[in-house]
């Protein structure tokens, strides 16, 4: 699900502003005052992750490398935890399968036992690899470790070998992707295209004459607004994900800088948040994506994901 953020490239052009040392002024006046500092500017966390290698032509960027980290990890506990299955599971088995089960029965009482069957796939894949990518990308190390030059205030990395995967817009926007396709797919499956358009245009509830007809109209511009909203669905799932763990790391490394002496216990509180922040928002990436395709899979007066084989 992560394969589109290879060839993506929605960085925003962003001029890292560079420090350049500037001249102490002295104003000369009769009482003599000392010459004035000025305060040196602190780099934050560049907004497009940097490029750190181009094979045969192919750009890897540091973002890229975590996505592959965390992606390669969970595979190998997968096979790991599976390959000698128990009845009494323990250890990792048990693990994986209180974790997979408990994400399926709270994904059943939400969007239905039918339209779970269909799409748990992508649902549990997409929350459990948010969810370790964005705790890896808090594991020291990541954003400190890369290339750089030395200041009068110590070593200052400029490109750092890793980052947060999902503090790259171009990851968070290749999940929302693949997600829009998922559900186009989903929602023809579960009511066909002449169901996909009555779901958009068609006018809900029992009405005839001239109320019908206003109906008709009114529904009709409702389905228009629809349309222009699924088509900001990506957009929104994106950003959102990207903007709260991009703004985590800035902070982190903010409060890092802040105390000179104090750069290993200031960050100590807000990481137990950013722990937090990340299972949070996993998890509302989730459950945005399971509210999205239940909303136009559901068949009226059958309740939630009742549908065809």
């Amino acid at each position: 699900m992560f394969f589109a953020a290879l060839f993506m490239s929605l960085g925003a052009d962003l001029a890292c502003a560079q420090s350049e040392a500037a001249e102490t002024g002295s104003t000369t006046s009769q009482g003599g005052l000392p010459p004035q500092t000025t305060e040196v500017q602190e780099h934050g966390l560049p907004q497009k992750a940097v490029e750190i290698a181009r094979p045969l032509g192919f750009p890897i960027t540091n973002s890229m490398v975590v996505s592959w980290i965390v992606a390669i990890g969970l595979i190998v506990f997968a096979r790991v935890a599976t390959r000698d299955m128990k009845h009494v599971p323990g250890g990792a088995q048990n693990f994986l399968e209180w974790l997979v089960g408990g994400l399926y029965d709270f994904l059943e009482s939400i969007i239905g036992p039918h339209l779970v069957k269909r799409t748990f796939w992508f649902f549990a894949t997409i929350f459990i690899f948010i969810l370790s990518a964005n705790w890896v990308g808090l594991i020291p190390g990541v954003g400190t470790i890369g290339w750089g030059h030395q200041t009068p205030d110590g070593f200052v990395i400029d490109q750092p070998l890793f980052r947060g995967a999902n503090a790259d817009l171009n990851l968070t926007l290749a999940m929302a992707l693949v997600f829009f396709a998922c559900w186009i797919m989903w929602a023809l499956q579960e009511v066909g295209p002449v169901g996909f358009l009555k779901e958009l245009f068609a006018p809900k509830g029992e009405s005839a004459g001239f109320l019908k007809a206003l109906m008709i109209i009114v529904f009709f511009a409702a389905g228009c607004l629809e349309i222009i909203s699924i088509l900001f669905r990506p957009v929104s799932l994106s950003f959102r994900l990207y903007g709260n763990i991009f703004a985590g790391e800035n902070m982190l490394e903010t409060m890092s800088r802040m105390i000179p002496g104090l750069e290993w216990l200031l960050p100590i509180p807000f990481y137990f948040m950013e722990v937090l922040v990340g299972l949070v928002q996993a998890l509302v990436f989730m459950l945005l994506c399971a509210i999205f395709t239940l909303l136009m899979c559901q068949h009226e007066g059958d309740g939630p994901a009742s549908a065809h084989e």
